[in-house]
């Protein structure tokens, strides 16, 4: 009876924190490099847990994380009623990323009215490099003014930036990057965003304490000519663009360098001239993208070494590594001998799988890092990664992440982190949830996981 009980109380437990919950793969060190699942909020895991939260939306388009907290946009996301009128109002979710847990949600305001209504009015969030969070609508090919606002991260109160000119070629954009300060007190700022379906990338400038102007050579926009593979002639959906933080202080926040992720291609570096400077035509096919249906790069560095980030896939592909169907991961990869990309070294795929469920279109897969240190001043690398309608997850990577590797001897860690505790026992409640059965959740060795696992599990832990 006692047992019983307490099993009861586990499952609650396990509902209630289901965000203890990670991705069960124990990923090798490569290079001396590890990685290390923090938590995971997903379908492929946590099933009617993350379907049920209000950022599981097809509006809920991008997210970011900065100093200890994601943030996701949703447009539209609640109806708001004044007097005889039903506003649509826009909402930035502001979530835990030690733990994924809700900790409020900002409705967006604007010179004190309800900010929302227009199609997409929240579909990009960001953060500059000085901390500021941003965000901007989508906006149409009759649109000739591109939004950017930035957002209180206590209210949702929005201030405008800037409404940047398109110049005379008016292409649909649907999501934005911002390099150095928005505000410009501290640096310059670089804002760019690409054309969907088209050949166009548009850019604004504004020197520290300046005003924006066009970022190419004062033009707002710039036709692009070189694509890859050459059987492109344009974006295709949703297109992203990510900027490359420069080598010294001069040109640190200049953005001269940045990738286009076009849905028709794999992520290309290009410069402000518009010229190709890298492509994936080095690469080994094994490690391109799985399809090219999701849109998504960004770079790091740790311990000397240089990375990037980028999709692998969207809700179909096969891994030719594994040769296992895989949807709406990301790959990690070293890039070559003078950050090239014909010298990728492919270090993980993560997670195993976030969802296979499409979104309507999105296309985009959110993707960020922040850098930091361990106790003991070693560097690590936080990775957030967030698919629309999928899931999310946040991730450690650092030489001595996740500390000595666990004693695979050790009976029920299930999470591997060196124990027994509630936390496996949630990881696999989540598995028997979610129907993501992993080989490490079968405590018993009956060569099945379900309930029994769960009550093996409680017996180690009454008894230890």
């Amino acid at each position: 009876m006692k047992k019983s009980l307490i099993f009861l109380l586990f499952m609650a437990s396990a509902v209630a924190t289901a965000w203890g919950i990670t991705d069960g793969v124990q990923y090798e060190p490569v290079n001396g490099i590890n990685i290390v699942n923090m938590w995971i909020q997903d379908r492929a895991h946590a099933g009617d847990t993350w379907s049920n939260q209000p950022y599981c939306n097809t509006s809920a388009r991008t997210a970011v994380m900065n100093d200890g907290y994601i943030y996701i946009a949703r447009s539209n996301a609640n109806t708001v009623i004044m007097g005889t009128d039903t506003l649509a109002q826009s909402v930035i979710y502001k979530v835990n990323a030690a733990n994924g847990e809700l900790v409020k949600e900002l409705p967006l305001t604007l010179d004190g009215n309800i900010y929302g209504g227009a199609v997409l009015s929240s579909n990009t969030v960001g953060v500059d490099n000085f901390g500021h969070l941003y965000m901007a609508p989508y906006t149409s090919e009759l649109a000739s003014m591109q939004p950017v606002y930035m957002v209180d991260k206590e209210t949702g109160e929005l201030t405008l930036i800037g409404e940047l000119d398109k110049g005379d070629a008016l292409q649909r954009c649907d999501y934005i990057d911002v390099m150095g300060d928005i505000t410009r007190q501290e640096a310059e700022c670089n804002i760019m965003t690409v054309g969907a379906s088209s050949e166009y990338i548009y850019r604004w400038h504004a020197d520290q304490g300046g005003d924006f102007e066009g970022g190419f050579e004062g033009d707002p926009y710039l036709a692009i000519l070189d694509f890859y593979p050459e059987t492109v002639t344009q974006w295709g959906y949703a297109p992203v663009v990510k900027m490359v933080l420069g080598e010294d202080e001069d040109t640190r926040y200049s953005g001269e360098l940045f990738y286009v992720d076009g849905f028709s291609s794999s992520p290309i570096l290009y410069d402000v001239t518009g010229t190709m400077v890298d492509n994936f035509e080095e690469v080994d096919p094994a490690f391109w993208p799985m399809d090219v249906g999701a849109n998504g790069v960004c770079e790091f560095t740790l311990e000397g070494r240089n990375f990037i980030v980028f999709v692998a896939a969207q809700y179909t592909g096969v891994d030719e590594a594994t040769m296992i169907n895989k949807a709406c991961q990301v790959y990690i990869c070293e890039l070559g001998e003078g950050m090239t990309l014909g010298g990728l070294q492919r270090y993980w795929m993560v997670p195993d799988e976030l969802g296979a469920v499409s979104d309507g279109g999105t296309r985009v897969e959110s993707m960020n890092i922040e850098y930091g240190t361990d106790d003991e001043g070693n560097e690590e690398v936080t990775l957030f990664i967030y698919k629309c309608y999928n899931g999310m997850a946040v991730y450690k990577i650092g030489t001595n992440v996740g500390g000595e590797q666990p004693d695979p001897g050790v009976k029920g860690d299930v999470n591997g982190d060196g124990e027994v505790s509630i936390a496996d026992v949630n990881t696999v409640i989540g598995m028997i949830l979610s129907g993501n059965i992993l080989p490490n959740g079968d405590v018993n060795g009956d060569s099945e996981v379900n309930i029994a696992d769960v009550n093996t599990l409680i017996d180690i832990i009454l008894n230890s």
